[in-house]
């Protein structure tokens, strides 16, 4: 059971479905003890992978100084991850896949995270429109070793309270106190 998760919530709109998702997922995991890192990375200053290969020759530390050195800090002690986001245009938010990308630093000295989970919301009706998200987070642990925690999906949402009273608020607690 990890203890310490790192939550990257890619929302950019403040108080909206995504951002009561987490809340809520935040809320399960600190009430069974778990210490939640969560980083709203809308709001952080973030900059593009470059390539270079830098935290390969550095023990993933990024050449770029941003702020993503402080979401890879917090990853270095992670042993869970959980991505947040709605899904725009049938993945992630670009916020959340430019944060996702960068962490590619941490690949060189793998950081100790076992596990990962995703939290979405969509107004799709069927969620079919999340398919490439949940591909990626597959894909991901797949590559990186690491447990497929699952995933809460909350679909048919289009204004920011609808989520307000839905299933998947308990669903995502639930996730938060058992992963």
């Amino acid at each position: 059971m990890g203890n310490n998760i790192v939550l990257l919530s890619g929302s950019p709109r403040k108080g909206g479905n995504t951002d009561r998702l987490a809340a809520a997922f935040k809320k399960g995991a600190e009430e069974a003890g778990k210490t939640v890192t969560l980083f709203q990375v809308a709001e952080l200053h973030l900059s593009g992978c470059l390539g270079c290969g830098y935290c390969f020759t550095e023990k993933g530390v990024c050449v770029q100084e941003d702020d993503m050195r402080y979401i890879l800090d917090a990853l270095k002690k992670a042993d869970t991850l959980v991505l947040a986001s709605p899904i725009y245009y049938f993945s992630v938010t670009a916020q959340l896949k430019l944060a996702i990308d960068r962490t590619f630093a941490l690949m060189s000295d793998k950081p100790p995270i076992k596990k990962a989970a995703m939290l979405l919301t969509c107004g799709d009706k069927d969620g079919g429109a999340a398919e490439g998200a949940t591909v990626m987070l597959n894909r991901i642990c797949e590559f990186s070793e690491w447990e497929n925690a699952g995933f809460i999906l909350a679909t048919d949402l289009h204004n920011i309270n609808e989520i307000d009273g839905r299933e998947e608020l308990e669903q995502a607690a639930a996730l938060g106190r058992e992963i």
